[in-house]
């Protein structure tokens, strides 16, 4: 006999035993939405994490540059499609192209140095004149010179000491590093395509992240909206453009000076300015190489111009540049700009020191949290201005 419209007759037993009088599901509604978002967002990071270092970092050029493209969209007369087009063209024109001929340069000069590396550590080489001139210092280097670079196969030994891979498949893998850069174009292809939409349709998507982070951050989400912007805003223009300009302008004094492979120098140079300190130690050391080879007049003007230069930047481009409240101390910077490179590779040169800013900036946030629920207790005259500005209330923190 069938059954239709789940009708039993009187009497008949269920296969599983009597059923509740009431039906409560096993997983509450809102429960299985939250645990089906956290599974399509974990879906989504698994499939698509490829994407997420040129996605950061059009984000990062993105919020740097949103003030400058606010005015272009002004001009157009508002019309998102060709401000964002146009802002394209400028990032490729002014920053892609030049930062791509230097990459070109540089993969160039470097294989030439490490072709003479292997060359030499083939046949050796005898210490450099202007090595054996330097005062004081001279015999020592010389003495090492002769140690570990003057015989057949020392340098070699040297390098697997220190780095612990044979020279040749160092080598190797200098020479193969140009195969890595039809996956660069692709990276930077994303990256350029993510930014497009990101300055179209900047506006609505941050008025959604409001609306979501207002729900998840109900307290806080206002003061963090407010200074992460700020944050990367400082951090990109006061540390990177800034050391791009720095490289760019040092590499051209190499160039004038005669000093060999220029524009390496300046790539180095210019990484070097991300780290407090590092741009004064890199022109200085070239100024001393400069001086040691023979070439005074080079080395003392390149010192006075590298001296010169970065003091009309720090007194007068930087202070406009950086416009937030979060200033790096040595350490945050050196670990976001290593751990950056590590991580991302050459974007984590943009990515590395704005993450590690925005975790102090968070850090900063919660200590004056701290500082402020502490000092309630001690009556209204020791309170803090809760009116105050969200960036100066961090800057003092």
């Amino acid at each position: 006999m069938s059954l239709s419209n789940n009708k039993r007759l009187p009497g008949e037993t269920r296969w599983l035993g009597p059923s509740a009088p009431t039906r409560t599901p096993l997983i509450p509604s809102i429960s299985a939405a939250r645990w089906l978002l956290i599974l399509i967002v974990a879906a989504g990071v698994y499939f698509f994490h490829g994407f997420v270092i040129p996605v950061l970092a059009a984000l990062v050029i993105g919020f740097a540059s949103w003030p400058l493209y606010r005015k272009l969209l002004a001009r157009v007369g508002g019309n998102t499609t060709i401000a964002a087009t146009i802002a394209i063209l400028l990032i490729i024109t002014f920053l892609v192209i030049p930062i791509g001929l230097a990459i070109t340069y540089t993969t160039g000069e470097v294989r030439e140095w490490f072709a003479w590396v292997v060359q030499t550590n083939r046949q050796g080489a005898s210490t450099p004149q202007w090595i054996l001139a330097l005062p004081f210092a001279g015999p020592y280097l010389d003495e090492l010179w002769t140690k570990y670079v003057g015989s057949p196969g020392s340098l070699g030994e040297l390098v697997q000491v220190i780095s612990g891979a044979h020279l040749g498949n160092i080598y190797r893998a200098v020479l193969a590093a140009g195969g890595a850069s039809f996956h660069l174009l692709l990276t930077l292809l994303f990256m350029l395509i993510a930014l497009f939409f990101v300055y179209r349709d900047g506006s609505s998507f941050s008025r959604q992240i409001d609306m979501l982070g207002e729900r998840i951050l109900p307290n806080r989400w206002e003061r963090f909206s407010r200074v992460v912007p700020a944050t990367i805003s400082s951090t990109v223009m006061g540390m990177t453009v800034i050391a791009i300009g720095e490289g760019i302008v040092l590499g051209v004094a190499y160039w004038i000076a005669g000093v060999p492979s220029p524009v390496t120098l300046g790539v180095i140079t210019g990484l070097m300015a991300l780290i407090p300190g590092g741009a004064p130690l890199s022109f200085t050391l070239v100024s001393v190489y400069l001086l040691a080879s023979g070439s005074h007049f080079a080395g003392i003007a390149l010192f006075v111009w590298g001296t010169v230069e970065l003091f009309i930047v720090d007194k007068t481009l930087r202070p406009k540049l950086v416009g937030g409240p979060i200033k790096l101390p040595f350490l945050p910077t050196f670990f976001g700009l290593v751990g950056g490179v590590k991580t991302m590779g050459f974007l984590g040169l943009f990515i590395g020191p704005v993450l590690m800013a925005l975790l102090v900036a968070i850090w900063r946030e919660w200590m004056h949290e701290v500082a402020a629920s502490d000092q309630a207790g001690l009556g209204p005259e020791v309170m803090i201005d809760e009116q105050a500005p969200p960036a100066q209330r961090v800057a003092e923190g």
